[in-house]
């Protein structure tokens, strides 16, 4: 089940037809979807699972890591998904992202987007296993009168 948080469509479609660079933080894995819409005849865009950083400092240099022959981005939008990430595609909004792909003309970006939207929901999935299993979490209520 999805949380209920509002979220504003239009908004977020906004944010990705009009932004360069945009990174997407979920309510389950610590993991940020990157969205570097910028491309070059060499470079294609870049849609990718990425680490969370501590400061805005560190996400730029990332992202010289990531595309050294791109100029830094004026700008990198932070957003908050509050719901599962296969719910950007039930809510139309990972259309809204493979149109700006698309637009750039490489098609093989487009294969990499769906990758990693299929690697994001995998590890939600994972996350969500070892929740239900205990791996890794404590429970604050327990069924079992003995301690964990």
């Amino acid at each position: 089940m999805d949380n209920d948080f509002s979220v504003d469509l239009d908004d977020v479609a906004s944010a990705i037809r009009t932004n360069d660079v945009i990174a997407i933080r979920f309510v389950v894995v610590g993991q940020r979807l990157l969205l570097d819409f910028r491309s070059t005849e060499i470079d294609p865009p870049l849609v990718k699972v990425v680490e969370p950083v501590k400061s805005v400092e560190e996400r730029y240099a990332s992202l010289k890591l990531l595309r050294p022959r791109l100029p830094a981005p004026e700008n990198i939008v932070a957003l908050w998904w509050p719901r599962f990430a296969r719910s950007l595609t039930t809510t139309g909004m990972w259309n809204r992202v493979l149109e700006r792909v698309s637009e750039t003309g490489h098609p093989a970006a487009i294969r990499e987007a769906e990758e990693a939207l299929r690697e994001l929901v995998a590890l939600e999935s994972a996350q969500q296993r070892a929740a239900v299993q205990g791996t890794g979490f404590r429970t604050l209520w327990s069924a079992s009168t003995t301690p964990r």
